[in-house]
């Protein structure tokens, strides 16, 4: 059993075998370092529990979750931990990964007109993710909180799905309190099951990854707001604007493949990440639905104010559970 050490580590302290050599990243739960094997210079990311976390039985289960999904999977676009060794405290050891993240990409491209990526890249880019979901799926990996700051692109725009903290593994035992699963993910691209506090599956990836696909295409997430709660809130009452709204130089094909993976209930949603990768790779075999039924379905409800007032507060329970239950997953 590892003893657990609560002195504070900082850029150039030693663990172990690892020369800590610049601090990358600082969350509630952890630190995440670029550091230095000393034993044969490879550059690897280690990352170490806030000593507050170790006390914390769930997030400890999450933590050691993460590294063993790192450990199982075996593919070029899931980034690894490594293990196989003795250690004086717990940390975990991640793949160093050279790129940049794609929220930077998209935030370098500067407001909302030119933030948006050539058409060809985002289609690329999304082939790439699918790729790493399909895998991660068959592995019975679900991440739950896919967005760009969670996706590394390298050379060539291949890329790297990274942080899988909050990530359900098909085969791991459950010990949130009292058998509730709280809804985990960000506003801008959480699923609307995962809202209304379900555990969410791998059709709850394919939604957020339509909903960067739709940013990438776009410059902008699928819904906008002033707070969480609201852009929370939006998903489960409307769809969003149609992509091509936006940019008219999206085909009607491409729109309607973001149209089914953005569909509110995920029976009707993609049901893996190849079918989608598979209409992406075959945009000429995509039907596009036209006519009154596709205005509807892509339409804005349009409500009264009594009707609208009603829905919106049946709405926001979950919603309010929701940032509860965010609130002390991580605090």
């Amino acid at each position: 059993m590892l003893t657990v050490a609560v002195a504070t580590l900082n850029a150039g302290d030693t663990l172990d075998h690892y020369r800590l050599d610049a601090e990358v990243a600082r969350s509630g739960m952890s630190t995440l370092f670029r550091a230095t094997d000393l034993r044969n210079g490879r550059q690897v990311a280690v990352k170490i529990p806030h000593p507050e976390m170790e006390t914390d039985p769930v997030l400890l289960e999450r933590f050691r979750r993460e590294e063993e999904i790192g450990q199982e999977i075996d593919h070029p676009g899931v980034v690894k931990t490594y293990d196989g060794e003795e250690r004086s405290r717990r940390y975990m050891v991640i793949e160093w990964v050279e790129g940049r993240l794609l929220r930077t990409i998209l935030n370098e491209r500067g407001l909302n007109e030119q933030r948006k990526l050539p058409i060809e890249r985002a289609v690329a880019l999304t082939l790439a993710i699918c790729d790493a979901l399909d895998n991660l799926h068959k592995h019975g990996v679900v991440h739950r909180d896919l967005k760009p700051e969670n996706i590394m692109v390298c050379d060539g725009d291949r890329i790297k799905i990274i942080d899988f903290g909050i990530a359900l593994k098909e085969d791991a035992r459950r010990i949130t309190p009292i058998g509730i699963t709280p809804a985990l993910g960000t506003p801008d691209y959480i699923s609307p099951e995962q809202v209304k506090g379900r555990r969410g599956d791998q059709r709850s990836d394919v939604y957020s990854l339509g909903a960067i696909f739709y940013e990438m295409l776009t410059g902008q997430p699928p819904f906008t707001g002033s707070n969480p709660l609201a852009v929370m809130n939006e998903r489960l009452l409307i769809d969003p604007a149609p992509a091509r709204e936006l940019n008219p130089e999206i085909s009607p094909e491409i729109e309607e493949i973001l149209f089914r993976a953005l569909q509110r209930d995920p029976r009707h949603r993609y049901s893996t990440a190849a079918e989608m990768a598979w209409e992406l790779e075959h945009q000429e075999l995509v039907g596009v639905d036209s006519g009154h039924h596709r205005t509807a379905l892509h339409g804005r409800f349009q409500l009264n104010g009594r009707k609208l007032a009603l829905y919106a507060g049946l709405a926001l329970v979950p919603v309010l559970l929701f940032v509860v239950m965010l609130l002390l997953a991580r605090r």
